[in-house]
């Protein structure tokens, strides 16, 4: 750790960074088993209740892209507490919508927030740790991560049972409470600040995203978490809407793909150890289109298939984000704020295409989500093939073996 934390130290800082790694699955996840109440409490269609997932997720996209380079200027805990305060005011908002569009605005808001709490999360991995070390951390942070989404459906649906859909937003805005009481403690990780203008803050936006190598790998990465994203979309619809399954069970069988997600990064890992990483990533393009056919084929027949199918697609996506983002952001030495708000900007922007892509087709959400990861899987396998032999690949990850070695 390049920077003491003396008021959380090691542990504390690592508990910080997956508390704030876990907003974006605990506002998605625990809010999932409620979709069909509210589009039933206000008389809308699943399209129009989609539009709560797809706004939050289009302004958590572009608040990154602002706060990112804002980070650089006025340093990452200003920043960090500025989006936390949003984020709780936007969760109230929520509680006491009226109907679907005071709903939809409030969701907007909470994604501004939400977007800055994630790019200066990880700008702050970027600041602390290098290397190896980095690989490490970032795994063990999605892993633990994982532990949200794992717990949250079951969360909103224990909420349902005995509250109406309110009670998940209250819960929300606590949980941003207990976040902003562990920032309080953190000790600034920025040490050389950007010196210009806060104008020209997000002119490095563009100089960022002028390097090819940087732009490509971000491309590349970014496609994969589509196949998530879309199935966290509609999982609620086809578990509940048309496997017949009760909100308590989809929160169950949810549970089994947030297992395999807390699996992935780990078992990366180990399996970098042992064999070079250029073969693990094919694999896990490899293993997306294999659970696209069978998605194609056998998804509609049985909602533990379906299950299954879901689960290693996720192994392979959450896995492949260990080794993407270390990559990506090793091509981009200066202005972290501004690239790691290009990688979750550009990431989350596939995500919600995604999740309108299934949602436009909701007769067969099934095949629907088979085709996209098949596509996706392919598109990604082919880009992969081109580029992992380069320099700019080999070099890190022949870096990142010696380390481990020593």
């Amino acid at each position: 750790m390049t920077t003491a934390q003396p008021r959380l130290g090691q542990r504390g800082m690592l508990f910080m960074l997956v508390i704030l790694g876990a907003f974006p699955p605990l506002t998605m996840d625990i809010y999932l088993p409620a979709l069909p109440q509210i589009a039933e409490a206000f008389a809308v269609s699943h399209d129009a209740v989609n539009l709560t997932l797809g706004g939050y997720m289009v302004a958590y996209a572009c608040g990154m892209l602002f706060w990112g380079p804002l980070s650089e200027k006025f340093g990452r805990k200003p920043i960090l507490l500025i989006g936390l305060a949003l984020y709780v005011l936007a969760s109230l908002g929520c509680v006491f919508s009226y109907s679907i569009e005071p709903l939809i605005f409030s969701r907007v808001l909470q994604g501004l927030g939400g977007g800055a709490i994630t790019v200066v999360e990880t700008a702050i991995v970027k600041d602390l740790y290098k290397g190896r070390e980095r690989e490490r951390i970032l795994a063990t942070v999605m892993s633990l991560v994982v532990i949200a989404p794992l717990v949250a459906p079951v969360l909103g649906a224990v909420l349902l049972s005995v509250a109406s859909w309110h009670a998940i937003f209250v819960a929300l805005a606590l949980f941003g409470l207990f976040a902003t009481a562990l920032v309080l403690l953190f000790r600034e990780s920025l040490v050389n600040r950007y010196d210009g203008p806060v104008v020209k803050s997000w002119s490095r936006l563009g100089t960022v995203l002028s390097n090819p190598r940087f732009a490509y790998l971000v491309l590349l990465f970014g496609m994969a978490p589509m196949c998530l994203m879309a199935f966290i979309g509609s999982a609620a619809y086809v578990y509940i809407d048309g496997f017949g399954m009760s909100e308590q069970a989809f929160s169950l069988i949810f549970a089994m793909n947030a297992v395999c997600a807390l699996i992935g990064p780990m078992l990366y890992l180990r399996l970098s150890r042992r064999m070079p990483v250029q073969t693990i990533v094919r694999m896990g393009f490899a293993v997306l289109v294999m659970s696209g056919v069978m998605l194609v084929f056998f998804g509609d027949r049985s909602p533990w298939l379906f299950a299954a199918c879901a689960a290693v697609a996720t192994l392979a996506v959450v896995g492949l984000r260990v080794p993407g983002t270390n990559l990506i952001l090793e091509q981009q030495q200066r202005d972290t704020g501004s690239a790691v708000a290009l990688v979750h900007f550009i990431t989350s922007m596939f995500g919600a295409m995604a999740v309108q892509l299934v949602a436009a087709h909701s007769g067969n959400m099934t095949s629907t989500l088979g085709g996209l990861f098949m596509v996706v899987g392919l598109l990604c396998g082919v880009m992969w093939l081109a580029v992992q032999g380069r320099p700019f690949v080999m070099d890190h990850l022949t870096k990142y073996d010696k380390a481990e070695v020593m």
